[in-house]
């Protein structure tokens, strides 16, 4: 938690101001008893109303001081923690952007956004109860005690056994609270995880009349998060009435043994009436810390969580000096690349070599799990070779900036994602700066005029979140404008057609064909027909090359080839 300290240097002069103004408040509330006092052992028992009136505007000008010191104290306070908040939440997204796959699969999606959202909520409170409290507790606590013993010393005995078992009842309760906190937010996490599959996947779960199955493991995940939140809330509920009954009893002492003192005439009633309040001030600072008590420690836990995001080190960087790759244009090459994802029994990848380059289409054809995805995504740079190395223009792609590597590639995903926005904004995620002329070629190219051009409000129609409002077909070659909007000197398709209808897809390719006639281009594909044309063809099996050539050369030589082809082609079509 002290770690995130750093986060409130440029609010220092708020927070300052906010602790002077709390302490402001504090003092007046100290200065109102003793009026009290006065106005009772002075005005009230000689009758001088001209007193009463007097000492009555002075407490009026100590409350409206302390009342506006209070306002514009809460201001400063508010402005210091939600500016905190902000910066922090900003930190964590930045830090969050800057993850390899590895991290995002190592935290999961829903973990992060409860991190980013709850628990950085769960601090902003915490700042905002610690400033108006940290100072206004013990002033109020430690000058009311003062002051008590200013008026009464002997009645004053009565806190020396008060605030020990105000102490020992807070302390005992929080300390059975605090380590539930952690598992509250854990159980959290594992809600949101739900909730997030729930609405994502909700097309598989009605297809396959899973609501049932669903609604019983939202139950489940809902009932385990409430069932903590219960027994900490549970533990935490006993600490209010323990207040309560410890401060009832410290009054009904004070009155006590106060009247006994009176009797005797070693007390005024003024000075009781003030010792009452001063009494009660040091019980509420008391009740105060102990709220800090129950908040303390889920933030604890909270900046436990977020600290782990901002502590966490990307394992794709870039080198300290990073080489610029301007030698030659579109050259790939993969030198005996080995890959394997954390956790694996075995590489995915095993011992890759091959070279592309402009103006070649190369084409790789597996069956599923031979690392076709996987061969696109080591080449994009999400993850780090186990050995080997990938050459662009030859420079490895481990000395190449990220950035720079990212913006000589036109990338297609496996699963065409959009965003809510329009389709122009879609389309230009590509190339920022991209015209609205560029945008209608790209879309051309890809075979998407015809559906955009049928949209209200052509390529400023709206896309819904996660493009809902648009078929599969209709996102593939919304992601496939997207990449030829920037004119990269490598295309890779990672299974990007398997969405589109034959027509579409011959139309499609012959299209692109011309676009990418200076580029180097990859394909990666389940279907034999978008890649019997390609120059070079690459056959994996169990994450191995096991063939390279042409459509031809492959049938003559290459059994795994033969047989992809023969279950997908008729006789007629593979003659």
């Amino acid at each position: 938690m002290i770690k995130l300290f750093r986060y409130l240097k440029p609010y220092r002069f708020a927070m300052i101001t906010a602790l002077l103004l709390v302490m402001a408040r504090a003092l007046t509330d100290l200065f109102l008893p003793t009026l009290t006092a006065d106005i009772v052992n002075n005005g009230v028992v000689s009758g001088d109303i001209a007193y009463i009136l007097r000492v009555g505007v002075r407490m009026l000008l100590v409350a409206a001081f302390g009342g506006v010191c209070a306002l514009v104290g809460n201001y400063f306070t508010a402005r210091a923690s939600n500016g905190f908040a902000r910066d922090l939440r900003e930190d964590v997204f930045r830090r969050v952007e800057s993850f390899s796959l590895n991290e995002f699969d190592k935290f999961g999606t829903s973990s992060l956004i409860t991190r980013t959202t709850n628990d950085i909520t769960q601090m902003r409170m915490v700042l905002m109860m610690s400033m108006r409290m940290v100072v206004m507790a013990p002033v109020m606590s430690i000058g009311g005690l003062f002051m008590a013993i200013s008026k009464d010393a002997t009645l004053s005995l009565v806190f020396v056994v008060a605030l020990p078992v105000l102490f020992t009842v807070v302390t005992f309760i929080a300390r059975k609270g605090t380590p539930l906190f952690r598992d509250i937010q854990a159980k959290l996490d594992n809600l949101n995880l739900i909730l997030r599959e729930r609405l994502t996947g909700i097309r598989v779960i009605r297809a396959f009349n899973r609501d049932e199955y669903e609604k019983k493991r939202f139950e489940k995940g809902n009932y385990d998060y409430t069932a903590t939140a219960i027994r900490v809330h549970r533990i935490m509920s006993v600490m209010m009435p323990s207040m309560m009954m410890i401060m009832n009893l410290t009054t009904i002492s004070i009155v006590w043994f106060g009247g006994i003192r009176i009797s005797y005439g070693q007390m005024m009633v003024g000075d009781l009436m003030a010792f009452i309040q001063y009494g009660m001030h040091i019980m509420f600072s008391m009740f105060n810390l102990s709220m800090m008590f129950v908040m303390i420690p889920r933030a604890a836990a909270s900046a436990a969580r977020i600290n782990e995001v901002l502590e966490t080190q990307p394992e794709i960087v870039d080198a300290d000096v990073v080489k610029k790759a301007d030698a030659k244009k579109g050259y790939i090459e993969f030198e005996n690349v080995t890959f394997s994802y954390p956790g694996a029994e075995r590489p995915a990848l095993r011992n890759i070599s091959f070279a592309a380059g402009p103006g070649e289409v190369t084409a790789i054809i597996g069956g599923t799990g031979s690392g076709k995805s996987t061969l696109s995504s080591i080449l994009m740079r999400f993850y780090d070779v186990d050995s080997g190395r990938i050459l662009v223009n030859d420079v490895d792609i481990r000395e190449m900036a990220q950035s720079d590597l990212r913006s000589r590639i036109g990338y297609v995903p496996q699963k065409a994602v959009l965003f809510s926005g329009t389709v122009a904004g879609n389309i230009c995620y590509g190339k920022d700066d991209a015209s609205e002329d560029e945008i209608r070629r790209a879309l051309e190219i890809a075979q998407a005029s015809d559906f955009v051009d049928a949209m209200p409000n052509g390529i400023f129609s709206e896309i819904a979140q996660g493009g809902t409002n648009v078929s599969g077909g209709q996102k593939q070659r919304l992601s496939i404008a997207r990449a030829l909007v920037r004119r990269p000197e490598i295309y890779i398709f990672d299974d990007s057609f398997s969405a589109l209808d034959f027509k579409t897809d011959a139309r499609l390719r012959a299209a692109l064909n011309k676009e990418t006639a200076e580029s180097t281009v990859i394909i990666v594909a389940q279907r034999v027909s978008t890649i019997m044309d390609a120059d070079r063809i690459i056959v994996l099996e169990d994450g191995e090359v096991v063939g390279i050539g042409t459509h031809q050369e492959l049938m003559a030589t290459n059994t795994v080839y033969q047989e992809i082809v023969s279950s997908q082609l008729l006789e007629e079509e593979i003659a």
